[in-house]
């Protein structure tokens, strides 16, 4: 059986010191160049095995200071197979929901949002972009595009004070939901939004919703792929 890549053993070798509590959580692990000549490797290598640790949240780097050991982050939590409100699954984990409106216009729709809500090229529709808040800290960035004909009201509602989430629900009942998730490498622009680490990886979620025959909403909600989770669960 092959070895493992190197960068592979260097940063279970990082992970094994902290678990071991050799570095303790605030305190600085080796320099990337005692690292290079303790394996016999390039700086690349390690660099590579960092930067995992960096972007799975275990690991800070700090200017001219060196890398240090981060506090686990107790990840949020979100059923796939569900759409529920965000601000009641903040509020259910005992912490403070709180969500910033980025935009929230009338448009109309271009050739990709027109497929992508099953319209007529320039048929009116609403956009919203809402950065959603745990305890202050982003967890999701909420794109969404709305079907102004069933929804016509969406526009004048304050999101501040409600979400798309709990508004669509009580004036147009979902009774089926499409979802896809990916993993994305997120733009500079994205992860100063989300205040993530520019190698941390990122959860994309497509949705769209219908209630009954008529397709409602298509949103793109994009999380934190270090402090977010989506999980599921099938009765058999």
């Amino acid at each position: 059986m092959p070895a493992e890549p190197l960068y592979i053993q260097i940063k279970q070798y990082i992970e094994d010191k902290i678990d071991q509590g050799h570095w303790g959580i605030g305190e600085r692990i080796s320099t990337e160049m005692e690292l290079t000549e303790q394996f016999d490797v390039s700086r690349m290598t390690v660099n590579k095995a960092i930067r995992d640790l960096v972007g799975e949240g275990k690991l800070e780097r700090r200017p001219r200071l060196g890398t240090f050991v981060t506090r686990p982050v107790e990840k949020a939590q979100s059923p796939l197979l569900d759409t529920r409100n965000i601000a009641n699954e903040v509020a259910s984990r005992g912490k403070l929901y709180s969500s910033e409106v980025l935009r929230h216009e009338a448009t109309q729709a271009d050739q990709h949002i027109a497929t992508k809500l099953g319209v007529m090229l320039g048929s009116s529709v609403y956009y919203s972009e809402i950065l959603h808040k745990e305890n202050e800290l982003p967890i999701q960035l909420e794109c969404r595009w709305v079907n102004a004909k069933y929804a016509p009201h969406y526009h004048q509602q304050d999101f501040t004070k409600t979400t798309p989430n709990e508004y669509l629900t009580a004036n147009c009942p979902m009774t089926a939901v499409e979802h896809t998730v990916e993993a994305i490498t997120c733009s500079d622009q994205l992860s100063s939004l989300l205040e993530m680490n520019p190698s941390e990886p990122c959860l994309l979620l497509h949705r769209r919703t219908w209630s009954e025959d008529k397709l409602i909403s298509s949103a793109l909600l994009y999380h934190p792929g270090s402090r977010y989770q989506l999980s599921s669960k099938v009765e058999l």
